[in-house]
Parts: structure tokens; sequence; C-alpha cells
């Protein structure tokens, strides 16, 4: 099955030694390497009844590269554990291999080595590897008083696709393949951290409780705009109306669609939006000046 999976790929230029040995060998020109892992357990964060395997290996993919992509660093390498019953088909892990290998492409990167087991259900950990390229990694801890924040990306779209799949809702394919197959803004990250980005994060949990991250570590008050997020909104009055949802829970709740949110001093850079600003006070995030009661984001350990 190995031989299989690893037939016919080409490892792009940072790869010394890919798989077929006990170990890859990567180059890492700038003398540091940002790693990242994550892990995707079937009917937790993926249903293969909504999903196709090769859905499930562009997920993973992207998912893993957001973190990389959040310290201002690009995406080189993965490496993939997979687990999943012995009666699995063959076809299906390798369109699982497929996807994983379409996305990792997007970036450069490659997927240079992991393991197979067998397991009651899928389960898929991967681990990310990251070049910084020269730059200083972009922590969560930087962001400061009179800073602006600003996002690359959308949001409260994955959080529409999946309320639209869950309740059996048609239509608004957009929406509903966008929760399959998250697209982080790749390259983002990068800009970012050349336009002096204090501070960075990934939007994986959901806009506020991810910027409660950042505020925290950072030590300050984030104070987000709904009028600039106002587009994200006008995006999903459709499928909100379809679904009896307000589209600001999406917006302001939803997790997984790995937009990028960073604060910056300066200019803020092509390809992002500015929609916040950061305020001297304690670690919280407001809205419009106040607190937000609603929907905060996802908790892995609590219900969805």
């Amino acid at each position: 099955m190995i031989a299989r999976l690893i037939a016919g790929r080409r490892q792009p230029d940072a790869v010394a030694v890919g798989p077929g040995d006990d170990a890859a060998v990567l180059l890492a020109g700038d003398g540091r390497v940002v790693v990242s892992t994550d892990m995707l357990i079937e009917n937790r964060h993926f249903r293969l009844d909504w999903s196709t395997p090769h859905d499930v290996g562009r997920k993973a993919v992207a998912q893993n590269a957001a973190d990389i992509e959040a310290m201002g660093a690009r995406p080189t390498a993965f490496v993939v554990g997979f687990g999943a019953p012995p009666e699995t088909p063959a076809e299906q892990v390798s369109a699982l291999a497929d996807g994983m290998w379409e996305e990792a492409g997007r970036l450069g990167a490659g997927i240079v080595g992991g393991d197979l087991v067998s397991s009651p259900q899928w389960v898929v950990s991967m681990t990310v590897l990251g070049d910084l390229d020269g730059r200083g990694p972009v922590l969560r801890s930087g962001a400061r008083p009179g800073s602006r924040l600003a996002v690359a990306g959308q949001a409260g779209q994955s959080a529409a696709g999946y309320t639209l799949w869950h309740k059996g809702i048609e239509g608004f394919d957009d929406l509903r393949h966008r929760h399959l197959v998250p697209q982080p803004p790749y390259g983002q990250g990068s800009a970012a951290a050349d336009a002096d980005a204090q501070a960075m994060i990934d939007i994986s949990d959901g806009l506020i409780a991810d910027l409660g991250h950042l505020a925290e570590a950072s030590g300050v008050t984030v104070d987000l705009g709904t009028e600039a997020l106002s587009a994200d909104r006008d995006a999903l009055l459709g499928a909100a109306e379809a679904a009896g949802v307000d589209a600001w829970t999406w917006v302001l709740g939803g997790g997984e669609d790995h937009a990028l949110v960073a604060a910056f001093a300066g200019p803020i850079p092509a390809g992002w939006r500015v929609i916040g600003r950061v305020l001297d006070g304690p670690a919280r995030v407001l809205v419009d000046g106040a607190q937000w009661h609603g929907y905060t984001g996802w908790q892995s350990f609590g219900a969805r």
C-alpha cells in the first residue's frame, strides 16, 4: 500500500530524501524549522457520507498549512499518520493521498513520509514543517494598542456549510464545499510577516475565540467592527435564511475557514482588509465596543 501511495510522486527541492527509508531528510535553508501537528477523527472532524476521501486529504493539508502560514512561514513538507479499518478499500486510501498531494502541490510542498495502521475508524494525523526564509516568527503575543486588525480570507463560510450539511439543506454548493475543503489564503502569512505584522493567528475555532487567544497572549483588548465584516455576513444571508440562523453567528463564531488575522502598526498589505483595532485594556474581545453574547467558537472537548 505504501509503495502504491508514493509511486510517481515528485518531491520539491527542499526534500533531500523522501519516503522509502526510515526517515526523510529535508533542507532547512533558514536554519530553523517551524513545526505543527493536527488530527482529524472520522465523525468528529469529517464525515465520509459528506466528504470524499479526496476532500479529507485536501482538508488535512489545508488546515495544517494554515498554522504554518500564521507564523509567517512557508509550508515545505508534511508527514502523515493514517489509521483505518482493515476492510477499507485501497482505492479510498489512494484518493485520500491524491487529495493530500493536490493540496500540498498548491504550496510547493511534499508528503515526505508517515505511517499506516489498523484503526476502528479513520484517523488522519499530520505534521507539517515550514521555513521562515530568514524572517522572524510572527507570534500571538506582539499586538500593541493603536494597531489595526486585518483579515486575509473569509469568515463564516465553513460554519455555514456545516449547518447546511447538518440540516440536510440542498443548494448553496459553494458554502457546502467550503466546509469540506477550506481555502486558506496561501502566501499571505509571509506577506504579513514582510509587512511587519505584530501578531497573527489562524481562524480555526472561530473569529472571536481565536482572537481571544491573541488578546490574552498580547494582554490587549481587541475590538471588531461589524461594518467591516458586513461583506462576510452578506455572503451568507441566503443560507442563513434557509437554515433559520443569524448569519453573524457564523461570521463571529464559526471556525474552520482558516483565514488569517493579524495586527499591523503600519500599512496593510495587499490581500488584507481591516476589521478592527487593538486597544489598551484587559485581555478580551469586543464587537462594536461591547461584549458579544452569542456563540464564540468551537471547543475540542465540547459539543459543536
